[in-house]
């Protein structure tokens, strides 16, 4: 029951501004500069950071993407590409690269976002339905003729905690249980009075 309570959770290292928008610049050029061809590797490097299944499943669909739109526009039979497979493979590649460069930046600003949210959070987990919140800093006591506006508000009221029954049924419930030992009492004194 008195153990060392939870151990506090691996925190990430958070990595510098300068480092974060230097990464955000290449990986967002990847798929630029390759006009769409390893747009994948952006979505490799996300996830990677994030570790969330959605991104790795998001990092194989533009590899598999990918692919496609490059056979697209190879299996076309002109020389120029111009037909629909060459278009829609075309159109289909700056797509995904267009595509993978947003997904990535709201993603991974996202994630730091998050990051930096749980840094300042308290590590102990409350369990729920707890009725106490953590004690705020203390500040010197005003005493309640300073302030007329204090004296003139009713004393706030702070409810019970929820796992305890209204007064009225506790007080019916105690009554219950008290009459079931004095029958239990009565019943022994009957008992040792016979023999």
């Amino acid at each position: 029951m008195h153990g060392p309570g939870y151990p506090p959770p691996h925190q990430e290292q958070m990595p510098s501004n300068g480092y974060l928008a230097g990464m955000r610049v290449l990986f967002s050029l990847l798929p630029v500069l390759t006009c769409g061809l390893l747009a994948f590797g952006t979505m490799i490097r996300l996830a990677i950071v994030t570790r969330r299944a959605r991104d790795w499943a998001l990092c194989v669909a533009s590899f598999v993407l990918s692919l496609f739109f490059l056979w697209l526009i190879g299996s076309d039979p002109t020389e120029d590409a111009s037909t629909w497979m060459g278009n829609t493979g075309t159109v289909g590649i700056f797509g995904l690269a267009v595509g993978v460069v947003a997904y990535y930046l709201y993603a991974d600003i996202q994630h730091y976002a998050d990051l930096r949210a749980s840094a300042s959070a308290p590590w102990y987990p409350q369990p729920a339905g707890y009725p106490y919140q953590a004690a705020a800093p203390q500040t010197p006591a005003v005493p309640p003729q300073a302030t007329p506006q204090a004296a003139a508000q009713p004393p706030a009221h702070t409810q019970p905690p929820a796992h305890t029954p209204p007064p009225a049924q506790r007080i019916g419930q105690v009554r219950a249980e008290l009459d079931e030992l004095s029958e239990l009492l009565r019943k022994q004194e009957g008992q040792d009075r016979d023999r």
